[in-house]
């Protein structure tokens, strides 16, 4: 899967349309609300078509799958601090636990229970992971 090229971190990469740097910006000001497509097209001077192409090219998503992945850091940050995962979906801007819980694992790969014990157990061997029990030469 493709990661954006674009972490708000970060400086704007050099070559990027200013029409998209204003929707970018809007969406790092916005998305936990409702961001809609044609406001962002607006603000990036294009139709709505070629404002979906333009961006897709230039930041390596496209705007609704862009948002879900600044919405996913965000959730992942707040299930870090200890945020219930139903209260992080809603304050990241998911409709509800489940929607969050869908696009995180399509997303992440593993759901965000997963994700949360994973943090919570140390790296262990790969073969105490997979169960096998290791001897010990005498």
């Amino acid at each position: 899967m493709q990661e954006p090229v674009l972490d708000f971190g970060e400086k704007l990469p050099p070559g990027i349309n200013p029409g998209i740097q204003r929707a970018l910006v809007h969406i790092e000001r916005h998305f936990t609300d409702s961001v809609y497509l044609e406001d962002l097209a607006v603000l990036a001077g294009l139709s709505v078509c070629r404002f979906v192409t333009v961006f897709r090219r230039q930041v390596g998503l496209t705007p609704h799958r862009f948002i879900c992945h600044r919405r996913i850091r965000h959730a992942k940050a707040l299930l870090r601090e200890g945020v219930p995962m139903a209260q992080a979906a809603s304050e990241a801007g998911f409709f509800d636990q489940s929607h969050l819980s869908r696009h995180f694992k399509s997303i992440c790969g593993v759901t965000p229970g997963r994700y949360l014990r994973d943090l919570a157990q140390p790296e262990r061997p790969r073969a105490a992971r997979a169960g096998y029990i290791q001897a010990v030469a005498v």
